[in-house]
């Protein structure tokens, strides 16, 4: 309940701007621009008393003050509710992929495909097509719906109600581009996983621009301007002119249905030379933008980066009138200070994140041996530097990224944290040796590895690797304890240790023993161990037959502790008409060197790669491929390997490495290989991904190859990571926080699921999760496969 007091202030604050409103109509009407997509300075046309501010008016007027605080970027309060008028999600749609053979056709033509109702028209340009078939998940989607070699795309979708309406105004779409001289030029895409796929390289335009690596990058400040559509591709020309008169270029994407186009010149600001460009560039496209009566600031604010031109843009009158609000509303400057008004200049370098003497100082406190090749960045700095602030990673509700966040809200928990605090350590501002200290090995604690970001965050910041590097640094200078080496050593002494099972598991059957390998171990009292099995009766080292071949990586995971896994995968090949085959170089089988990895053992995963690569490549060369069932294991060889040793051969294997059900679901697809499964024996199968299959986009043929069995539901569980990762949920210090994540999603998922539903998890860690704490057995893919092969 508002008190009278509290009543009578706010009315009187909205009598005030409302009069401000009222007494400066004619300057608003004349000073703003009258577009759709403009956020420039404050929306002090909402106050004026012939506004056209909908249900929300204030009585007895037009005026809509809520609308003032749309856009004020946090600088004139804090909302408490907010009503917003919603539309329903079009059911039906259609999408055409307009090809052009010059930029400058496709802006020209924008203004006329408007004309036709499209729901949207979205700019693709050449360098973002380029760029996205350099990127393999990408690849095979812009291969389906660009042909041949254009500069331009625009994706052009109807959304009417009626399908039949959509098709028609598609017809018309066709019609069109062969009248402005762009006959055949269209890409039909009527059906919606199509269209999924072609929208999705799309909302990836930033993700894809943003990977750029090295000191330059795409910077934000003429990104989002906006014109009028008649001017867009006189604007868009102009605007690549200036670009080349200061030295750099853009990638184009977006709404060219408003005329808002993202554009980001590609400047190096660790350097005087790129303040001084970005200054120019920006002075001279926002005079541009003036000269069309458009907007400097279409859809993405004004922050410090444009609020400096709104002199320029507005005029000193219209300014003073922002100056005027900001005074009414925040008398005190509370709220997020010197952004719209009062700012700053926008190339004051001493706000930079890399400041003057920052490459000095890098490379004094950044300069040590790393042990991954970080050349792909340009260095190690240079991948921490990817990370840009944006903040995408705290996500609370969809996506993986970022698990540890999620459950303790605490930003050192984010990679955004965790990379800022690795820039300043290598910057020298937390002190030296500050890479290798307990504080930065606290702000790494509760990284569990699962390479979301790599996925998920626009500028795909590998945490992953970083934590590793950081491991490795720090074992470099202190060594590492027992723990760790029982991890890290794993796939040496597993051989011999599944020759004594029984001897293995006592740590489980023992009173006491829990508690004793928590104190003297740090694995925690309250987490089983996994149950070690006896030897694992591996394939042939060679082919016998002259079947096709595929060679079957057995991880030393699956091998210790699941070996039923294994066989079931080589009953599924083997009906398919596969020999499967292990080359084993000696007495013990390869490895991936995951588990050193996990401690920081760079240099003894670098071995373990290198004889992986050795043993492998005989077979690889003559095309046969390597399939494994463990993700973390097998997408090691497509990643990880990559930084371990670079080379060719680590190239041509990543190609030949495939999970489980990529193989398989490929086969069935391209190599008209046969799969014979009988009907369902539960009526549905719940299935939750390991976080590195969704991080290399692999949960698709999961979900395909679990649909050919005849008759069963396959749900995918909307989960983040399990919270195991490895030993990090046996972990004494962690092992509450593994819990916590699992409870985010997974856990409750698998618990509501009904008894008659299976659980398929391909994960070790994730199905020891699930089982431990549900008491529901976790399943791989193989398993459930094998099981349903026909036997006659």
């Amino acid at each position: 309940q508002r008190s009278q007091a509290e009543l009578k202030t706010r009315t009187d604050l909205l009598g005030r701007l409302l009069y401000l409103g009222a007494s400066n109509q004619s300057l608003i009407e004349s000073r703003l621009p009258q577009l759709m997509r403009r956020v420039g300075g404050y929306n002090i046309d909402a106050l004026i008393p012939d506004g056209n501010g909908g249900s929300g008016c204030w009585p007895g007027t037009k005026s809509n003050p809520a609308h003032l605080f749309v856009g004020s970027e946090g600088t004139l309060g804090l909302f408490e509710e907010i009503e917003l008028k919603l539309s329903p999600i079009p059911t039906n749609k259609t999408l055409g992929v307009c090809h052009f053979k010059t930029f400058y056709a496709a802006m020209d033509a924008a203004q006329h495909l408007v004309t036709l109702g499209p729901s949207a028209v979205e700019l693709v340009d050449r360098t973002m097509i380029d760029l996205s078939r350099d990127i393999p998940m990408f690849a095979k989607t812009v291969d389906l719906f660009v042909k041949g070699q254009p500069d331009a795309l625009l994706l052009v979708e109807f959304s009417e109600e009626d399908q039949l309406e959509n098709i028609r105004r598609l017809n018309e779409l066709e019609q069109m581009m062969s009248d402005l001289g762009q006959p055949d030029a269209v890409v039909r895409a009527e059906e919606p996983a199509f269209q999924k796929q072609i929208w999705e390289v799309r909302k990836q335009g930033l993700n894809i621009m943003m990977s750029m690596r090295g000191d330059a990058k795409p910077i934000s400040i003429v990104e989002d301007c906006a014109v009028d559509l008649k001017d867009l591709a006189e604007y868009t020309r102009r605007l690549t002119e200036v670009f080349t008169r200061h030295g750099t270029s853009g990638c184009w994407y977006a709404h060219a249905s408003v005329g808002t186009l993202h554009v980001r010149p590609v400047l190096n600001l660790k350097k005087q030379l790129g303040a001084d460009a970005l200054r120019a560039v920006a002075e001279d496209a926002f005079a541009m933008v003036r000269e069309y009566k458009g907007s400097h600031s279409g859809e993405h604010g004004d922050g410090i980066a444009r609020s400096e031109f709104h002199r320029d843009m507005f005029g000193s009158e219209i300014v003073a009138l922002f100056e005027d609000v900001k005074r009414m509303v925040d008398p005190k400057g509370l709220f997020n200070p010197n952004k719209i008004v009062h700012p700053p200049k926008h190339d004051d370098r001493s706000l930079f994140r890399f400041g003057p003497e920052y490459e000095d100082r890098v490379a004094v406190h950044g300069s040590f041996k790393t042990g991954f090749d970080w050349s792909a960045w340009g260095s190690f700095s240079g991948a921490i530097e990817m990370c840009n602030n944006n903040g995408a990673c705290r996500k609370t509700d969809v996506g993986v990224m970022c698990p540890s966040y999620r459950v303790t809200k605490n930003e050192r928990d984010l990679v955004r944290g965790r990379a800022n605090t690795l820039r300043l350590a290598l910057s020298g501002q937390l002190g030296p040796n500050a890479v290798t200290s307990n504080d930065m090995l606290e702000t790494m604690k509760l990284c569990v590895g699962c390479k979301a970001c790599q996925n998920e965050c626009p500028t795909s910041v590998d945490m992953a690797k970083m934590k590793t590097e950081v491991l490795y640094q720090r074992t470099q200078r202190f060594g590492i304890g027992l723990r760790e080496k029982l991890i890290a050593y794993m796939p040496h002494y597993s051989p011999w240790l599944k020759k004594v099972p029984w001897l293995a598991n006592l740590r489980d059957q023992i009173p006491g023993l829990p508690w004793l390998s928590e104190k003297v171990i740090g694995l925690s009292k309250d987490r089983r161990l996994p149950v070690w099995e006896g030897t694992y009766q591996e394939p042939a080292n060679e082919p016998q037959t002259n079947r096709p071949t595929v060679i079957l990586f057995g991880d030393t995971f699956n091998r210790s502790f699941e070996t039923k896994n294994l066989y079931a995968a080589r009953q599924v090949l083997e009906a398919m008409g596969y020999e499967v085959i292990e080359p084993k170089p000696d007495n013990r089988s390869v490895c991936c060197g995951r588990t050193f990895l996990a401690a920081g053992l760079v240099d003894q995963a670098k071995k373990e790669a290198a004889r992986f690569i050795e043993t492998v490549m005989p077979w690889i060369r003559q095309g046969i491929s390597v399939v494994g069932l463990e993700p973390s294991c097998l997408l090691t060889l497509r990643d990880e390997f990559q930084v371990l040793l670079p080379s060719d051969d680590a190239t041509l294997l990543a190609e030949h490495a495939y999970l489980f059900e990529e193989f398989v679901e490929q086969a069935l697809q391209e190599e008209n290989m046969v799969l014979n499964l009988q009907p369902a024996k539960c009526s549905e199968v719940l299935v939750h991904g390991h976080c590195h299959q969704k991080a290399a986009r692999a949960m698709g043929p999961v979900e395909s190859l679990l649909q050919r069995i005849p008759g069963l539901k396959v749900s995918m569980i909307e989960s983040s990571c399990c919270g195991m990762a490895g030993h990090f949920g046996y972990q004494t210090e962690t092992a509450k926080e593994s819990i916590a994540m699992a409870e985010l999603d997974l856990l409750p998922a698998v618990r509501s699921a009904s008894s008659n539903a299976r659980i398929i998890a391909d994960g070790t860690s994730c199905r020891h999760q699930i089982t431990d704490n549900t008491a529901r057995q976790a399943e791989h893919v193989a398993v459930l496969l094998a099981e349903h092969l026909r036997k006659d």
